[in-house]
């Protein structure tokens, strides 16, 4: 059950009963900032007071006198000008909670009718190595991608490889002036990195091979077996060292559609932005001035962001003057194609926030063209939503973007590695003191786990859309906000349910839940509140509320674990506090695994 909705919609009803309203009225619902006042407030009268000409402490009193007489409220009370604060019924509570336990889904409901939505992250370009920049963009778009997943929708994700363009000229005639077929085997990235710097410095100084260049890009561009055969060699190569990576992440990809797959469909789609009287020619290069776009052709809702556009003073160009494409060329055809090949609802760019205003124009020129009415088959399809997900920087100690100490971009690999590293000796220094349970044998193991999921944690727990410091103290803690936390919080459940007397499993563990305790209540209150979490993340792309609800419930957790001895004397009590035990470390393994990271039975 969505909590919030179902208090919100009694609400809103008894506002419209209690008041005499021929039409029911916004609660305005809102959670209390400080306990004290209750669970929920409903501000709702004070909106319909001047509508009505009464009082609005007048319309409140009616309206929590009505709402005392729900099983879901326990008391309902009338504060300042006329605010309605809410108590939860502890045994109302305590129902959603048991049935929660015994769901799989632990009361998140399925949507009956998704969409089907194509999400577009990580993205790296071949022939370089995935660096820190790469983080944020796989790690925020692979959680949003279960996430949407786990809500009800069908989701395609998509890894847009950076495959084709002029880099692959400079790179087949680099690695004919400079290469090194042993080191191409040894270490491919490295060697491709290394001979794509001298081509590219060689061809700034030399026209010749400048031009030598664009001819064997041309021949690549044509279909030159040779050159071709280079080309596939260089893919190969890198996508081994990306799915290394990959798996170390533990993300994967249902489609791995590169630039180089949308190459044949260039061509059309400049055509059709010339048919429609959306780009012109321009000193030999075809663009988009959005200042010619005639009002009349901006479809309804669009207009704030055609008026934007219509600024620029720079147009957006499709095709170079030389007859190259851009990424702007590419991105169309790729909506194009998923419009028409996935018929997908919406097309989501997890992309940093400096390519905001490409991402605009591409939208802007997408919906011109026509993502509505039918597809390529004439049969009828509903235009997409597009929509760039952003994100900022992550940042080091300096507060500038994170580099190595001569001033490289940080490896991806290599923070990895440090962060395992790290859990590694977090791991020995623990066991040295006495204070850890995991089997010496499986310490790389845990290492991998918790220092791959506190890199992660790092990162979804901040608000994608700001900038972050990387502070590796943080980051590999057992205390505050970090995954080690929460990962010791989930085997600190599992050891109750150890040291339970009988057979008792905690995956298989239902009994019904009977908070008394005001520890219970705390605990329960955000156990209960899991569904529209996980919708809310899901539909806002904000993993970072699945991270503070999280740590919340490990925090609630901690305080209900010093307060209430779990293991009494007392069934019924004990009963309740163990399903309340089980429910705990189901939300926290569910909601780490929908964030990518994984859990230790024992810490």
């Amino acid at each position: 059950m969505f909590l919030e909705r179902h208090l919100a919609t009694i609400a809103a009803q008894t506002l419209q009963e209690a008041l005499g309203l021929d039409e029911t009225p916004n609660a305005l619902l809102r959670s209390t900032q400080d306990p004290k006042f209750g669970d929920y407030q409903i501000n709702g009268a004070i909106a319909l007071a001047k509508k009505l000409g009464r009082p609005p402490h007048e319309l409140a009193a009616k309206v929590a006198e009505a709402l005392k007489a729900r099983p879901e409220i326990a008391d309902a009370s009338v504060a300042g000008p006329g605010f309605v604060n809410l108590t939860l019924d502890a045994a109302w509570l305590g129902r959603l909670a048991s049935d929660a336990l015994a769901d799989e889904r632990l009361g998140v409901p399925s949507l009956t009718e998704g969409e089907t939505i194509v999400v577009d992250f990580s993205s790296p370009n071949i022939a370089k190595q995935m660096h820190v920049g790469h983080l944020r963009s796989t790690i925020i778009g692979a959680a949003i991608v279960k996430l949407l997943r786990f809500v009800g929708h069908e989701v395609v994700g998509d890894n847009h490889l950076g495959d084709w363009g002029t880099q692959f000229g400079l790179l087949i005639v680099g690695m004919r002036s400079f290469g090194d077929a042993a080191a191409l085997e040894a270490d491919a990235i490295s060697e491709l990195e290394r001979v794509y710097r001298l081509a590219s410095d060689r061809a700034k100084a030399d026209e010749d091979f400048a031009a030598s260049a664009r001819a064997e890009l041309a021949k690549l561009q044509a279909g030159d077996p040779e050159s071709r055969a280079l080309w596939e060699r260089f893919v190969a190569t890198t996508r081994g060292a990306l799915d290394r990576s990959y798996a170390r992440l533990g993300v994967s990809f249902d489609e791995w559609l590169g630039e180089s797959f949308y190459d044949p469909m260039l061509a059309g789609v400049v055509q059709e932005l010339l048919d429609a009287g959306i780009a012109r020619e321009d000193d030999g290069a075809i663009c988009i001035f959005w200042g010619e776009i005639p009002k009349e052709r901006v479809p309804a809702g669009e207009e704030k962001r055609f008026a934007k556009l219509a600024k620029q003073k720079e147009p957006f160009i499709i095709r170079k003057k030389d007859g190259a494409f851009l990424y702007s060329t590419s991105d169309l055809a790729t909506l194009k194609y998923r419009r028409d090949h996935f018929r997908a609802d919406r097309s989501v760019y997890v992309v940093d926030a400096r390519q905001a205003l490409h991402f605009e124009q591409v939208f802007a020129a997408a919906i011109l063209l026509g993502y509505a009415g039918a597809d390529a088959d004439g049969r009828p399809v509903a235009r997409m939503q597009l929509q760039h997900v952003h994100f900022g920087t992550v940042l080091g100690d300096d507060g500038k973007p994170i580099k190595t100490r001569d001033g490289k971009a940080v490896t991806l690999a290599s923070l990895l590695d440090e962060a395992e590293e790290r859990a590694l000796a977090l791991i020995r220094e623990k066991a040295g003191e006495g204070s850890l349970r995991i089997p010496e044998a499986e310490w790389e193991e845990a290492a991998r786990v918790i220092g791959v999921g506190a890199v992660k944690y790092a990162d979804l727990a901040q608000n994608r859309a700001s900038d972050y410091r990387f502070d590796w103290d943080k980051l590999i803690s057992f205390k505050g906000n970090a995954s080690p936390y929460l990962q010791y919080m989930v085997a600190r459940c599992r050891s109750i349910f150890e040291n339970a007397a009988g057979d008792l499993r905690l995956e298989s563990f239902s009994a019904d839940v009977r908070p008394e305790h005001p520890a219970e209540l705390a605990l329960v209150r955000l156990l209960v509140r899991w569904p529209d979490v996980v919708e809310r993340a899901a539909e806002d792309y904000l993993p970072h509320y699945v991270c503070e609800h999280l740590y919340e419930l490990a925090s609630a957790f901690s305080g209900f674990y010093t307060e209430c001895k779990v293991l009494v004397d007392d069934e019924p009590v004990r009963e309740s506090r163990l399903a309340l035990t089980a429910l705990t470390a189901k939300q926290l393994e569910l909601g780490l695994a929908l964030l990518g990271i994984g859990t230790i039975a024992k810490m």
